[in-house]
C-alpha cells in the first residue's frame, strides 16, 4: 500500500523531479516506510511505501529484467502468486516476491489487457520505454499507462497544468505540486450539498479530476494531451449481463457457490507480512468476515467503536461475536470529549470534504495505535446483497417522479410545499423533491440519497448561481459529475430492479463517499483497509444472479445469510439493520454544537463567495429546533473547515509560488465554475 504521484511532459527533468518530490512529501503519511523515484526524459514518477508484502524486496519503482518497463503502484493484487506462476511459465524472470513486480511482467506480457488478469485493489502508473529505448530524445516518446481498479477502491487523481500532466493518490498532493492554483471547483459544491460528498469524476479543487473506476489512461511522455479521455475497461452492467454457463440453478445452489467464493476471497485478503485485524460492528457483513477469517488465522484481532450511551453502542453484540469466534478483541471508547479534542486532526485527514468519513477515522486511529498495518472492512455487503433501504425506496421514488412528470408544475410545487409542512421528516422531504422537480436527476434513485433537496441547495448557493446566470445568460454546460450520473443511469436501465440499485449504489454512494473516505482516513493513520466483499469476482457472481436468488421478503441479505448459516451467530442474523454512525445528534447538542455554531457563523472567505451565510445559519437553527437532522449542519461545518484549512492555507502558500496556475481543460471538462 502506497501513495503514488508523477509529472509527465515536463520540458525540464530537474523541474519534474522537484515537483514530484513535493508531492511525495505530501503523501508521506500514506507510506512512512520508504520512498522511490523514477526520473527519465520528460517523466518523473514517485511513491511512498507502506510495506505490507515482501518487506525487504518490494521497493519501488520495480523494473522488468531489461530495465525498460517500470511501475509505481498503490494497492494489493490478491492473485499475484497465481499470476507469477503463469508469467514464469512464459519465460519472465522475477527478482522479488512482491505483488508489485507481477504488474510489470503482466504489462509486458499482455499490454493494457493485463487489467483483466488483475484481482485486487490498485492504482498504478507503468513507464514503458521498450519501443523508444531508454536514452536521448527517443525516451521522450515512452508510453505512460495509468489505471484504477474496477470498483474504485484505490483513488487516482490527475490534472493538466503548465504544459504537463500530473497525477497523484490524493487531491492534496496535487495541490502541493505548486502547479495547481488552490481554487474551489464551484460546480462541485452543488454535488456536495446534494449528497454529502463530491461526485466523481469532479473534485473540490478546480481543474483536478478523478480517474473513474474501471478506467485507464495512456499518454506519451513527451507530449501529453490536454484533451485526453479515460478509457473504460470494466463496468458493473456489462459484468451483470455476461452469460455464465455455470450459473446456479436455484437459491440453495447459489448460496453454496457463494460460500466457496467467500472463503477463497477472505483467505486471499488475509495475505500479509505484517499484523492484521478486522473492523467488527454488530452487523452482518463484518461478522461474516470475522467468521471466515477466524477459520484461516488464529488469534485474529478485532476492533469495535463503542459509545458511553448504550442506545448507540454496538458493544454487546460485537463483544459476543468476538467471544464466539475467539478473537483478540479491542473496544475503542469514543465520546463527545474525545471527538472534540481530535476534531481538527480528523478533518485534516480528509482528502476532500465529506459528511461521513470521521466514523472510520477513529477506528483506524485505534487500529494504528494498536500496531496494525492492515484491517479488513465489511464495505460492499449492503450494495451487492441488498442491505440498504434504497432497494425498496427507489421504486417508490420512481413512481412519485413518474407521476409528477404528468402534473403541471405549479400544482406540484404547491402540493410539495404543503406535504413538507404537514409531515416533517427526511422521507417526506425526499419524496416531495421527487414530486416537485422530477427532472432534477436522470433517475429517481438520486432523490433517495439526498442530503439537501435541490431547492434548498439553490438557496444555499443563491449568490453564486445568480452571478453565473447573469454572466452566462442561462447557457450553462452540465458539470462532469452530472454526465457521470447520466452514464450510470444508462447502465442501470439495462438491469433488473435489484441490480439497478446495486449499480447506482456502487457507482454513487460507495465510490463517492465510503471508499474515498475509508482510503483517506485509514491512510492518514498509515493503515491499509481491505474490502473482501468488493472483490470483483464476488461482485460479478452476485450481479449475474436473478433477483429471486438473492432477495427474500423479510430476510435482509438473504443470500449471504444462507451461505453462512452454519457459522453466523443467531443474534447477528436476527437483529434489525443498524447503520454504523456516531451519535452526532446527541453530541451536537453539547460543546461540539457550540463549536459548530460558532464556525458556521464565520464562513471561510473562499466559501463565503459562493454561499448564502443566512441560509447556512438557517440549517443550524433548523437542527436546534428539531426541524432537520444533524447531517445537514455537520456537512456544512466539514465543508467550511476543510476549505479553510486546505484551500485558504494553500492560497497563502501559492501566493509566493510563481509556478501555481489554473489547470487547463482535461478529460472533456474545463476550468472555471459550471453548473
Amino acid at each position: 500500500m502506497c501513495g503514488i504521484c508523477g509529472v509527465i511532459g515536463s520540458a525540464r527533468t530537474e523541474q519534474a523531479e522537484a515537483v514530484t518530490r513535493r508531492m511525495m512529501e505530501a503523501l508521506r503519511h500514506r507510506g512512512p516506510d520508504e520512498d522511490g523515484l523514477l526520473v527519465a526524459p520528460s517523466v518523473a514518477l514517485g511513491m511512498r511505501r507502506l510495506s505490507i508484502i515482501d518487506l525487504s524486496g518490494g521497493r519501488q519503482p520495480v523494473f522488468n529484467e531489461a530495465g525498460n518497463v517500470a511501475v509505481v503502484y498503490n494497492g494489493e493484487i490478491y492473485n499475484y502468486r497465481q499470476l507469477r506462476g503463469t508469467l514464469e511459465g512464459r519465460g519472465h524472470v522475477f527478482g522479488t516476491h512482491s505483488d508489485t513486480e507481477v504488474i510489470v511482467h503482466a504489462y509486458e506480457e499482455w499490454g493494457e489487457e493485463c487489467l483483466r488478469e488483475l484481482r485486487g485493489m490498485f492504482a498504478f502508473a507503468v513507464w514503458d520505454a521498450r519501443v523508444s529505448g531508454t536514452s536521448g530524445d527517443a525516451a521522450r516518446h515512452a508510453r505512460i499507462f495509468l489505471a484504477r481498479d474496477r470498483l474504485g477502491i484505490k483513488p487516482l487523481y490527475y490534472s493538466y497544468a503548465n504544459g504537463a500532466f500530473l497525477f497523484a493518490s490524493e487531491v492534496r498532493a496535487l495541490m502541493a505540486s505548486g502547479y495547481i492554483a488552490p481554487c474551489v471547483a464551484a460546480d462541485s459544491l452543488e454535488a456536495y450539498l446534494l449528497f454529502g460528498s463530491v461526485a466523481e469524476p469532479s473534485t473540490i479543487v478546480e481543474g483536478v479530476l478523478s480517474l473513474p473506476p474501471g478506467h485507464s489512461i495512456t499518454l506519451q511522455a513527451g507530449a501529453p494531451s490536454a484533451s485526453l479521455r479515460p478509457k473504460r475497461y470494466w463496468d458493473f452492467s456489462d459484468a451483470a449481463l455476461q452469460k455464465d454457463s455455470s450459473r446456479p440453478r436455484n437459491f440453495i445452489d447459489a448460496a453454496k457457490q457463494l460460500r466457496s467464493l467467500l472463503e477463497e476471497t477472505v483467505r486471499d485478503h488475509l495475505i500479509a507480512d505484517v499484523p492484521l485485524g478486522v473492523f467488527l460492528s454488530s452487523g452482518l457483513d463484518s461478522t461474516a468476515l470475522v467468521a471466515l477469517a477466524s477459520r484461516c488465522q488464529s488469534d485474529l484481532r478485532t476492533f469495535t467503536v463503542v459509545f458511553p450511551d448504550q442506545r448507540f453502542s454496538e458493544s454487546k453484540i460485537s463483544r459476543e461475536s468476538a467471544k464466539h469466534f475467539k478473537t483478540n478483541h479491542q473496544e475503542v471508547l469514543l465520546g463527545p470529549d474525545e471527538v472534540l479534542a481530535q476534531l481538527d486532526e480528523a478533518v485534516n485527514a480528509l482528502d476532500q470534504p465529506t459528511m461521513d468519513g470521521l466514523n472510520t477515522y477513529f477506528v483506524s486511529h485505534a487500529a494504528h495505535q494498536a500496531g496494525l498495518k492492515v484491517a479488513l472492512s465489511g464495505l460492499g455487503g449492503d450494495e451487492i446483497f441488498g442491505g440498504y433501504s434504497t432497494f425498496t425506496t427507489t421504486p417508490r421514488a420512481a413512481l412519485v417522479a413518474g407521476l409528477g412528470r404528468w402534473i403541471p408544475g405549479p400544482f406540484r410545487r404547491l402540493t410539495a410545499s404543503l406535504a413538507v409542512k404537514i409531515a416533517a421528516g427526511d422521507a417526506v422531504r425526499k419524496a416531495a423533491a421527487a414530486w416537485r422537480s422530477p427532472e432534477d436527476f436522470p433517475h429517481a434513485y438520486y432523490f433517495t440519497r439526498l442530503l439537501f433537496t435541490p431547492s434548498r441547495v439553490r438557496r444555499l448557493l443563491a449568490p453564486y448561481l445568480e452571478s453565473v446566470e447573469r454572466r452566462e445568460n442561462g447557457n450553462i454546460a452540465a458539470p462532469l459529475w452530472r454526465n457521470r450520473m447520466r452514464e450510470t443511469t444508462r447502465q442501470a436501465r439495462r438491469l433488473d430492479s435489484f441490480n439497478s440499485v446495486s449499480c447506482f449504489e456502487l457507482q454513487s454512494y460507495m465510490v463517492n463517499t465510503l471508499l474515498r473516505d475509508t482510503d483517506a482516513v485509514s491512510m492518514a493513520n498509515s493503515l491499509e483497509v481491505r474490502v473482501p466483499l468488493l472483490d470483483h469476482r464476488l461482485v460479478e457472481f452476485v450481479a449475474r444472479l436473478p433477483k429471486k436468488m438473492k432477495y427474500v421478503a423479510g430476510v435482509p441479505k438473504a443470500l449471504l445469510v444462507e451461505a453462512l448459516s452454519d457459522v453466523l451467530p443467531d443474534n447477528v442474523v436476527g437483529q434489525a439493520k443498524r447503520t454504523f454512525t456516531l451519535p452526532w445528534d446527541l453530541w451536537l447538542r453539547g460543546p461540539l454544537g457550540v463549536r459548530l455554531s460558532q464556525e458556521l457563523a464565520n464562513l471561510s472567505p473562499q466559501l463565503k463567495q459562493y454561499m448564502n451565510p443566512r441560509a447556512v445559519r438557517g440549517a443550524w437553527q433548523n437542527f436546534v429546533v428539531g426541524q432537520t437532522n444533524w447531517s445537514r449542519p455537520w456537512s456544512l461545518y466539514v465543508l467550511n473547515a476543510w476549505i479553510g484549512r486546505h484551500v485558504a492555507g494553500a492560497v497563502t502558500n501559492a501566493s509566493s509560488d510563481a509556478e501555481a496556475v489554473r489547470p487547463a481543460a482535461v478529460a472533456g471538462g474545463v476550468s472555471g465554475p459550471r453548473f
